[in-house]
């Protein structure tokens, strides 16, 4: 038995957290979002020594820096108010004057991408109609800006073309159905050009610089998603590379030099390189035991921009020139005050569910652990429904590891990663089918040998939350404890009440949780109408201003379970949405998860 330090929830998110990455004109700096501050503020670092500076200085509302123009140091960011994901976009100058791009109150504005020649960008809008977003393109100097696609039937902008005249719309029909239509500027005409019978996914990824080609993902006769090509002249699809896992996103350097796909290697990212005109695999450098994602290659294509992480190591930032050997790191983001071998890898472990089926999952064993000295543990369940618990850098499980408790995050069916076939076997059984997975998976941990069978307990944030109530409500002896981060309780509400921008994908949810409007049906798998069987203590944490799941969610779960006389602590932060993004709030919602489950689990 190793015996790590033991570190406090401050130590662990005195981590600086770093994400996105763009090249300035000149390839010397870097733009990125960063939480040194304890918010997200945009930020520059300089290539040759990793110098840092701030660009802004929001002391309340996350900043997130999208993209430099590409002549010159203006840049491009998001913000919201509290976490209400009502984004607007913001352009800054080099003298810090900020122009708001998309004013107007209850809007949503998305970034869409710069035009092929630079001289102008794209943004998404939901100001007409909250349904749904309407395309405008935006002059590069003077921010005005003409509609080019009203959208009025739920397709949503993925691409156009460099002259401007086709654009590529995604349809979402159901959860595993979806096609690509392209938009005429010209003519106003609308076609389809994945016309299919069945349940196929497509996907567009982008258009080839020259315009002649869609490149997009599709399972079309395949278990997971591949890469294909689509020719606008003369309407052929060519498949071009697959894998063994799905390729989960594809892209082309500026002038298509470079083709870069990224793969979901069993819960970590496999990154490949590519000539994009021979399809020739090139090297990328090595840096053992970490995964590489987010690839930003500059629009001179002499170089690129990337992030390294593992369960050890928070993602950080290195810059690698094609014609040099190694890359340049230029973030440290660990805390220095944290040994990296006190902390602990994630590995995936199988088990066999209820039927048979074979469940993944991420272990995390703590150091101290042993089958002379048993350690309690948590079934960490996914948001979604439909994602996937991946290998990676969390500060909440491993401060949760490093005082002593095993997690195991599990991929529970339904989940995405593994095939279609598997992300559609909790399709209208949620709380059901997938929960059976979480219930088998205490039998795995109790067979470690180094898991206390006596000290199990359950968490998940958002579908995941719902997760854990639905443990606590409809398997009431299993899990010893529960601890829900912002999940649903009543699907009846939250499915009638689910944001206005969401109403492309409504179909998609409905074929997955079901029909809206029948009430007796969602009742019946919400915890809120099934109180009376919560036996084991509850944690539940929640921000205000969450578009997704209403705070009354949370509101109305605990009132419930308090009146039954059931410990249940409650943290609510009066300035946050839907995921808890303010260092300060991170630290007091995490601590007060270890001394829940330290009061009543270990």
């Amino acid at each position: 038995m190793n015996t790590p330090k033991t570190y406090s929830i401050e130590d662990f998110l005195g981590t600086t957290n770093y994400a996105g990455a763009s090249f300035s004109p000149d390839n010397t700096t870097l733009l990125v979002s960063s939480d040194a501050s304890g918010i997200y503020n945009a930020y520059t670092i300089r290539i040759s020594d990793g110098t840092v500076t701030p660009l802004t200085h929001s002391t309340t509302d996350s900043i997130f820096a999208i993209s430099y123009f590409p002549k010159d140091e203006r840049f491009l960011y998001e913000s919201d108010h509290g976490g209400n994901e009502l984004n607007h976009l913001y352009v800054q100058s080099s003298d810090g004057t900020v122009t708001d791009l998309t004013p107007g109150d209850e809007l949503k504005a998305i970034f869409l991408g710069w035009a092929q020649d630079d001289q102008s960008f794209f943004v998404g809008t939901n100001e007409r109609d909250r349904r749904f977003f309407d395309a405008y393109e935006y002059h590069v100097e003077s921010y005005q800006r003409e509609l080019i696609y009203e959208n009025k039937e739920g397709l949503n902008f993925r691409a156009i073309t460099p002259d401007r005249r086709t654009i590529a719309l995604g349809k979402t029909e159901t959860n595993a159905d979806s096609d690509i239509y392209l938009y005429d500027c010209q003519t106003i005409q609308l076609t389809k050009i994945t016309a299919h019978e069945g349940d196929i996914n497509h996907y567009p990824s982008g258009f080839s610089p020259d315009g002649q080609f869609l490149h997009y993902l599709t399972d079309k006769d395949s278990e997971f998603l591949y890469l294909a090509r689509y020719e606008l002249a003369t309407g052929s699809h060519e498949k071009l590379l697959s894998a063994d896992w799905d390729i989960t996103s594809a892209s082309l350097s500026k002038q298509g030099k470079y083709l870069v796909l990224s793969i979901n290697n069993d819960a970590k990212t496999e990154l490949r390189l590519y000539d994009a005109a021979t399809l020739t695999p090139i090297d990328l450098p090595q840096l053992p035991d970490t995964e590489i994602s987010a690839v930003k290659i500059a629009s001179t294509e002499d170089c690129m921009a990337f992030y390294a992480s593992s369960s050890k190591m928070p993602g950080d930032l290195f810059v690698y020139n094609f014609s040099e050997d190694e890359p340049i790191r230029l973030t440290r983001s660990l805390n220095p005050n944290i040994d990296p071998q006190d902390l602990v890898e994630g590995r995936v472990v199988r088990f066999a569910s209820y039927d048979g089926l074979e469940i993944p999952g991420v272990l995390y064993r703590p150091l101290q652990a042993s089958e002379s000295a048993q350690v309690p543990a948590l079934v960490w369940v996914h948001g979604g429904p439909g994602g996937q618990s991946r290998v990676g850098y969390s500060a909440l499980i491993q401060y949760l590891v490093n005082h002593g408790y095993a997690i195991y995050a599990i991929n529970n069916r339904g989940s995405s990663g593994y095939g279609k076939t598997f992300y559609h076997l909790d399709d209208r059984k949620h709380g059901d089918a997938d929960l059976g997975d979480a219930v088998e998976s205490k039998q795995m941990l109790i067979e470690t040998g180094y898991v206390n069978p006596q000290r199990i307990g359950i968490m998940g944030g958002s579908y995941g939350g719902y997760m854990v109530l639905a443990a606590l409500a409809f398997r009431p002896e299993v899990f010893d404890v529960g601890v829900d981060i912002f999940g649903v309780s009543n699907w009846v509400r939250t499915l009638q009440s689910i944001p206005p921008w969401w109403e492309s994908y409504r179909k998609a949810l409905e074929q997955e949780m079901g029909d809206f409007e029948d009430e007796e049906f969602l009742r019946a798998k919400s915890p809120l109408f099934h109180t009376e069987h919560i036996i084991k203590p509850l944690m539940v944490l929640q921000g205000a201003n969450d578009p997704r799941v209403l705070k009354v969610e949370s509101d109305e779960i605990v009132e419930a379970v308090r009146a039954r006389n059931v410990p249940v602590d409650y943290v609510v932060f009066e300035d946050e949405g839907h995921g808890f993004v303010k260092k300060e709030n991170q630290i007091r919602g995490y601590k007060a998860i270890l001394d829940f489950v330290e009061t009543y689990l270990k």
